[in-house]
């Protein structure tokens, strides 16, 4: 797959330099999730009272920061391989005082040992699988229930169908786009309660959300196109930027979903 879909959730941003195209500096967080969302989010978590968080790929960590921040005395681990993203997390712990409390490892999460009382795994189940997906979201959410303690909780911001695709939309989206990558809303719930969970909360990203992301996501190269449209780097630029907009507008938009699913393990 490629695009903002996953790509925005995935990639490392590129720091904004005047001579090349800045990308993903003008997100706060790497998907689709409003300021309102991400409150109710950690609030939900905050209360109950987690002394550790884990954040598996997770970019520049943004949520995982916010939860630490609002439970005094927790201590988290932001998991990645993208050293930019770590670096932006390392950054930002560092202005909040959080230096101390958070730690952002460069490693792969496939496999990982770690644990915690809240686990945090958004647009990032890939990196818990090697399988196929679906097959990946379900093994990632066994991998999941293995790593989350007694009581804790875990968030997953993981993709659905919101209807079957046609065949002209999976054209329009990534390479390989297939109609059986993705499980429904009522699947990926499913295989949530089968992997040993009961959700506390189902919630979906909303058109808002979506467009607040995908315009975001793509909204300083824009800027910078317009301003420098004879740079060397301009043509491979735009063809890039004009290719994930028209995946989103002519393939995934109102088909693809994410789903923040707020998981407890069954004991």
């Amino acid at each position: 797959m490629c695009g903002a879909a996953v790509e925005g959730l995935a990639s490392p941003p590129m720091t904004s330099r005047d001579d090349q195209p800045p990308r993903l500096t003008t997100l706060t967080f790497h998907g689709p999730l409003s300021e309102a969302r991400a409150r109710r989010l950690v609030d939900r978590l905050a209360a109950t009272g987690p002394r550790t968080v884990l954040d598996l790929g997770c970019g520049w960590g943004e949520l995982l920061l916010r939860v630490v921040g609002a439970v005094p005395g927790a201590t988290g681990v932001g998991v990645d391989i993208q050293a930019e993203d770590l670096a932006r997390g390392r950054a930002a712990a560092e202005e909040r005082g959080l230096a101390d409390r958070v730690v952002f490892a460069e490693e792969s999460a496939t496999d990982t040992t770690r644990g915690a009382d809240v686990v945090l795994c958004l647009g990032a189940s890939q990196a818990l699988s090697s399988a196929a997906p679906p097959r990946s979201t379900v093994e990632a959410l066994r991998a999941l229930r293995g790593l989350v303690a007694p009581g804790g909780r875990v968030v997953l911001g993981e993709g659905f169908w919101e209807r079957t695709p046609t065949a002209d939309e999976l054209a329009a989206m990534w390479p390989d786009a297939r109609a059986d990558e993705h499980l429904s809303l009522g699947d990926l719930v499913d295989a949530a309660i089968e992997a040993g969970f009961r959700p506390l909360w189902v919630e979906t990203a909303s058109t808002e959300e979506w467009e607040e992301f995908e315009s975001g996501y793509r909204c300083a190269t824009e800027e910078w196109l317009a301003a420098h449209p004879g740079h060397p780097s301009a043509a491979a630029t735009r063809a890039r930027v004009d290719a994930q907009r028209a995946g989103w507008l002519r393939g995934y938009r109102g088909v693809l979903g994410l789903a923040y699913l707020t998981l407890a393990p069954v004991v």
